[in-house]
């Protein structure tokens, strides 16, 4: 079905996305969320009493983010505002999308905030008591880095997700490795005349405050920690478990950042909009689940439904966007689909630029939103995975309001 709610052109933005332990590794990233939002609608000249729904997207705990999209928004000059705060995973940008979308369709609200942080640097130490365990001995947990390592369904990693779809798909090291370059010559194209497509959706160069948001501390140009490849130096690598595919040149890295994006009814999206003329619908959502351990398959039944409920055929799309950690997803992807690896992801995509979990999802949303205004508008699917095999996609169309 189509939803009676539309995204404002420009009403979204996003950070540079920031390898972990970079420039944004110490910074509260609830406060750094709010921080951007008030900059960035104070760019846009957004009065802050429009809101009247908001939902925060974040998947890592944080000293008082108990307190969740409230403080958020009392922190960026909204405080009459408040709602939920969602947790998918990678899946959590598209999460917060649908949620602020079902309100607005809904007619509880009329302008919304979808809003995505976290920061996958100095991840939390967590203790968690357990008055039956042996002298009421607790359990600890690093939140980043065992998570990242071990499923508790199944006690695998994913970068074993990764390996169990290869096999099925049949996918060597070789097929991977083109794809990462290909990738990153995709990538290069968004930093292309001086990041343009990139500024197209963020503040470059953007200032980097210090841990108490008063002054500038650095400036990012672009997504800082990108590491080109080469052939062959992606040649020398080893696959990262014994007998496998996947190396580390084939999978992206953890990241730090922030994006955000205004859901609204039509009419409050006209208002809001850089450019009236430019009408950006959501048509659909799909959310799916893979088998145990094969979580970058899920994307293709998360796109099947996905159009399905936007009554659109793959074949009627002019852009495609996904999440892909590994590239094993898009392979994947394409041979299920038919697709042609070759033309997805224009413009980068998080195997290149990185994953900080929450925003990574309504950052590749914008990023499709700008491709199909650049092409004089179109149909586009934005579709990735999420821990847990589990999967996200959404359709969108860009078109001419007249």
């Amino acid at each position: 079905m189509t939803h009676s709610v539309e995204v404002p052109y420009g009403g979204y933005w996003s950070t540079p996305f920031a390898r972990w332990q970079g420039s944004l590794s110490k910074l509260h990233s609830l406060q750094f969320a709010a921080h951007v939002a008030r900059n960035e609608l104070a760019a846009r000249k957004v009065d802050m009493r429009l809101f009247d729904y908001g939902v925060l997207g974040m998947t890592r705990p944080e000293k008082s983010s108990f307190y969740g999209l409230p403080w958020l928004m009392g922190l960026a000059g909204a405080g009459h505002v408040g709602g939920p705060t969602v947790s998918q995973a990678c899946a959590t940008g598209l999460r917060a999308m649908l949620a602020a979308t079902q309100e607005v369709d809904a007619g509880l609200a009329q302008c919304a905030l979808a809003i995505t942080c976290d920061r996958t640097s100095n991840g939390p130490h967590l203790y968690y008591p357990n008055p039956d365990a042996a002298g009421g001995t607790g359990e600890a947990e690093d939140w980043i880095m065992q998570n990242m390592a071990c499923d508790p369904m199944g006690g695998h990693s994913m970068t074993q997700t990764a390996e169990n779809v290869a096999s099925k798909f049949h996918v060597s090291t070789a097929e991977q490795h083109e794809l990462v370059l290909r990738r990153e010559e995709q990538y290069r194209d968004a930093l292309a005349e001086d990041g343009a497509f990139q500024k197209r959706y963020m503040t470059l160069p953007f200032a980097v405050p210090d841990t108490r948001f008063r002054k500038t501390v650095a400036e990012l140009n672009t997504d800082e920690g990108v590491r080109f490849s080469s052939a062959e130096g992606l040649a020398r690598l080893k696959p990262v478990i014994d007998g496998g595919t996947v190396t580390f040149g084939g999978q992206t890295h953890p990241a730090d950042g922030s994006a955000a994006m205004i859901v609204a009814s039509p009419d409050r999206a006209r208002e809001l909009s850089r450019s009236p003329g430019i009408r950006i619908e959501l048509l659909g959502f799909g959310l799916a689940r893979a088998a145990l351990a094969f979580m970058p398959e899920a994307p293709i039944e998360a796109t099947r439904r996905a159009l399905e409920a936007a009554d659109t055929r793959l074949g009627e799309v002019h852009a495609i966007k996904t999440h892909n950690p590994f590239a094993v997803n898009d392979i994947a992807f394409a041979r299920a689909t038919g697709v042609d690896t070759q033309t997805m992801n224009n413009y980068g995509c998080s195997l290149v630029y990185g994953h900080p979990n929450a925003p990574t999802g309504l950052r590749g949303a914008m990023e499709l939103i700008e491709e199909l205004v650049l092409r004089g508008g179109g149909i586009g699917l934005f579709a990735g995975c999420a821990a847990g095999d589990t999967a996200m996609a959404v359709v969108i169309r860009v078109s001419d309001r007249s």
